[in-house]
């Protein structure tokens, strides 16, 4: 299901804002650290949450705008093409999950990133999550031990995570003032309770051996991700020598 209208001004909106910030603050370190040839972003067009990445070439796909319009769950992209794939709240608003992390075990790399963002439902954040409502209460929030075990059946390893997010979802910035030492102490006292995480996963392929690099006798083709056409509404795959 693409982000509706109502879903975008709600990160325009003083509490997603400030959600938006906390995630960035996880997102920003991890990105760094990761290193490859290509990274893509699924979903949430009107924000760089990968701005931090070390990977020259980026782009975002999404169903509604951004570098590639797609369904999270047919990407335009090739087998084994991408190094790093970030999924923010993709998973709680498609159809079918599942469909979505095959097709993320299909474009990664061996050894490629996933990282994905959710919402936690055993949280304050899942708590009002069960009262209903527009976004992103509408969304079917995924415990973080299913989404382990999905990734398990996938040959995607997790590769641990962190939590955000441990004061209630108040829409006042005077009334989260006044909760704001739960996100100083979340971590500590009760660090599986926010009300966002971040779970980090690497593809595995079984038989795989990592060989250390050899000196190159000849120059061999690489294959690069770049946009075609004029406003850059797909990718296509070539090889650069």
């Amino acid at each position: 299901m693409p982000l509706s209208a109502a879903a975008l001004d709600w990160w325009r909106t003083p509490l997603g804002a400030h959600l938006l910030a906390q995630e960035q603050d996880l997102l920003d370190p991890v990105v760094q650290d990761v290193f490859g040839y290509h990274a893509v972003q699924l979903g949430m067009p009107a924000v760089d949450l990968l701005r931090e990445s070390r990977i020259q070439r980026r782009g975002i796909i999404a169903v509604e705008a951004g570098d590639v319009r797609a369904r999270p769950d047919q990407l335009p992209l090739a087998d084994r093409s991408v190094d790093l794939l970030l999924l923010p709240h993709v998973l709680e608003f498609a159809g079918n999950p599942h469909a979505v992390l095959r097709e993320a075990d299909r474009v990664l790399m061996p050894e490629g990133r996933l990282i994905i963002l959710g919402f936690n439902p055993f949280s304050l954040w899942g708590v009002r999550h069960f009262a209903g409502g527009g976004y992103p209460w509408a969304g079917r929030f995924i415990p973080v031990p299913r989404l382990h075990d999905w990734l398990q059946l996938l040959d995607l390893e997790t590769r641990g995570g962190r939590y955000t997010a441990y004061a209630p979802p108040l829409r006042s910035p005077a009334a989260r003032a006044r909760w704001a030492f739960m996100e100083k102490a979340g971590d500590r006292w009760w660090p599986m309770a926010g009300g966002v995480y971040m779970l980090q996963a690497v593809k595995r392929v079984r038989g795989l051996r990592v060989l250390q690099a050899q000196p190159a006798r000849r120059t061999v083709a690489r294959p690069v991700l770049v946009a075609a056409g004029r406003n850059h509404r797909h990718l296509r795959l070539v090889e650069r020598r």
